[in-house]
Formats: structure tokens, sequence, C-alpha cells
């Protein structure tokens, strides 16, 4: 008998995994858990407060993930920070098991989701697109905004998030041995949800809805 389906969607900053995560939760049904958010909260209150990281994640609460600072482009930044601790890491994995392994089934999207947090998952992508197509999607998001930035900026910022994402010692971002590589770089929104619904029906996985 099939069980619950759960769904672990990686990859770097602005791929669009985001995005895919909330379309494929709400076509299926099932709840949505952004884990970068956790990060993001974490990092947040450690520039504000001066506490230690890792206090504040074995604390951390789901009310702490509505605060809407936590989706500015400085609160990503500190994210990427934080998330290079493994105590960090090891504080927030009960946090995110408990919400994968839920009975509905669910969908989680961040950096290490099909290689620590959910490696049995039978669903797990990787989403990705090129350095340039990835800093245009946050550079134009940023100025939608009101950011006052610059393109060549915020390619450098992030491919140091890149970096420290991909080099860290604690569980860095990297794509499962079994996830389905889906390169967003010449796709929309529409085109990377179509791929990934492809593959995943080709896994016997359909809709409960009409």
């Amino acid at each position: 008998m099939r069980g619950p389906l759960l769904i672990a969607i990686d990859g770097p900053a602005a791929s669009g995994k985001g995005t895919l995560g909330r379309r494929l939760a709400a076509h299926f049904g099932l709840p949505h858990l952004d884990t970068g958010l956790l990060y993001r909260a974490v990092g947040w209150a450690a520039e504000r407060t001066g506490r230690p990281p890792a206090e504040l994640a074995a604390t951390l609460r789901a009310a702490d993930l509505a605060n809407p600072e936590l989706r500015t482009d400085a609160a990503g930044q500190a994210a990427s920070r934080v998330s290079a601790i493994p105590e960090v890491r090891a504080n927030l994995l009960k946090f995110q098991k408990d919400f994968a392994y839920q009975p509905s089934g669910a969908v989680l999207d961040g950096r290490d989701i099909g290689t620590v947090i959910c490696p049995d998952a039978p669903v797990k992508l990787y989403v990705s697109a090129s350095l340039e197509a990835r800093a245009d999607r946050r550079y134009r998001e940023l100025r939608a905004q009101g950011a006052d930035t610059i393109k060549p900026r915020v390619l450098a910022e992030m491919a140091e998030r890149d970096r420290r994402d991909s080099e860290r010692a604690a569980a860095p971002l990297k794509a499962a041995p079994d996830a389905y590589l889906l390169d967003t770089s010449d796709m929309d929104a529409d085109a990377a949800f179509a791929a990934a619904l492809a593959f995943i029906e080709g896994k016997g996985f359909r809709s409960a809805g009409p």
C-alpha cells in the first residue's frame, strides 16, 4: 500500500523551489513548509537580540515564521550564515521532521530536505538555475519591493551565498542521488510546475481533487 505523499524539494536561492513547493502543495492538498523560513527566523532574531543562534533554534515556534521581515534579502543572508552552525541545524531537525511525517503527507522545500530531513521521501526534486538567471530574478524581485540595489551587487551576494551553502560542513546544499533534476533557467513558473507534476504523476501519485 502506498504511503502518504511526501515531496522533498531542494535547490539554491531564487531557483523557483518555493513557488513550485506552494503550487504542488495546493494541487495535492498538502501542507507546505518553506524550511528556509526557520533559518531566516533564527538569523533575524540572532542579529537583533544578540542571543546564540542555537538557543533561538531550540525555542523556535511556528508563530515566529509569520514575521514579514523574514522575506527580506537581509534575512536571507542571515539565514545562510546561521545555517552553517551544526547546533542550529540539529535543533531545527525535530521541527522539520514532525512537519514532514504527519499522516496527511507534506511538501517541504529547502536545501537539505532530500538528503537529511526526508531521505526516504518518495518524491525528491532538485530545482536549479544558472547563477545569472537566479540573480536576475532576485534583482527584479527586490526592485519590485522598492529596494535600492544594483544587479552586480545582487549577483555577488548570491554567488557568496551559494558558496556558503554548498561548502558548509553541516548538511551542504546538494542534490540527493535519486532526485529529479529540474533546471528552471529558461522556464517560467507554469513550465516548472508542469515538468514537476509530470514526474510526480509518473511515480503513480495523483491529486485527490477533481
